[in-house]
């Protein structure tokens, strides 16, 4: 009843089966271990944002990569801005999706050094894309800022394409390595995001916290590739039994259509 199964049709159905059973559960332990990355990654980022500040140049050093460890590590620094030279960062949205710039001025430690302070974002002024926006000045002189240090932005790290020809004092990355190109002085590596002092006036508008509670939906889509692993067996052998007694019934048929009728 069943030596349909070794017809050409079925044996391709049931080697795709047998394909898509071992997938679907890798894929399921994929996604498993993203839900765990996440919460791992959210414990990380909670205990960066609790910590006890530190000064910066413990964490960081001209030239030097920010580790992954240290994202989001409050860090404190004494020093001044230097307006002069301050940049704006192009196409950056806030917490409500409008786009601006954000705000990236120098500031000068007590030894020389500089490190980039990304004070916040603003809006575009008005409809021109050229212009240097206005923007609120920093506090005037020394003064001691804390906040959250973060990696370089790269273009590989973030997709965004790093724009040459941009107009004057704009560009497209933070970059600590970019920077000290530009201001020809030791930057240390990475940057911060302000978070105190805050702005008078509100503005520039201070980066918001990284989200830290959310875990995604992996443990679901974890659930759910392998419950569809756990219905290819069963969807196979309900097609199966279909076929059998499909089949059965039409034997069934014609053997009644072929018996001679009785007189």
């Amino acid at each position: 009843m069943y030596r349909f199964l070794l017809s050409r049709q079925w044996v391709i159905l049931t080697l795709v089966a047998l394909a898509l059973i071992p997938t679907m559960i890798e894929l399921g332990f994929w996604q498993l271990h993203r839900h765990e990355r996440r919460v791992e990654l959210n414990g990380e980022i909670a205990d960066s944002l609790t910590a006890e500040p530190v000064p910066v140049e413990s964490m960081s050093s001209p030239g030097a990569e920010v580790d992954d460890e240290h994202r989001y590590r409050r860090v404190i620094a004494k020093g001044h801005f230097d307006r002069a030279d301050e940049v704006v960062v192009r196409r950056r949205t806030n917490a409500d999706d409008r786009v601006g710039y954000h705000v990236l001025t120098p500031f000068v430690l007590d030894d020389g050094k500089v490190l980039i302070v990304n004070r916040g974002w603003i809006p575009s002024s008005g409809g021109s894309q050229t212009a240097f926006p206005k923007i609120p000045a920093p506090p005037d002189g020394e003064i001691t800022v804390t906040g959250r240090l973060m990696p370089d932005q790269t273009t590989e790290d973030s997709g965004i394409k790093n724009v040459e020809g941009l107009p004057d004092r704009q560009v497209m990355l933070i970059n600590s390595e970019q920077q000290a190109e530009r201001l020809g002085e030791p930057v240390l590596g990475g940057y911060v995001e302000l978070t105190e002092p805050k702005p008078s006036a509100d503005t520039p508008e201070l980066i918001a916290e990284p989200d830290h509670d959310s875990i995604g939906n992996h443990m679901a889509y974890a659930v759910q590739w392998w419950l569809f692993a756990a219905g290819v067996p069963v969807g196979w052998f309900v097609l199966a039994r279909r076929e059998a007694r499909d089949r059965k019934a039409e034997d069934e048929q014609e053997t009644a259509e072929a018996e001679p009728a009785t007189v």
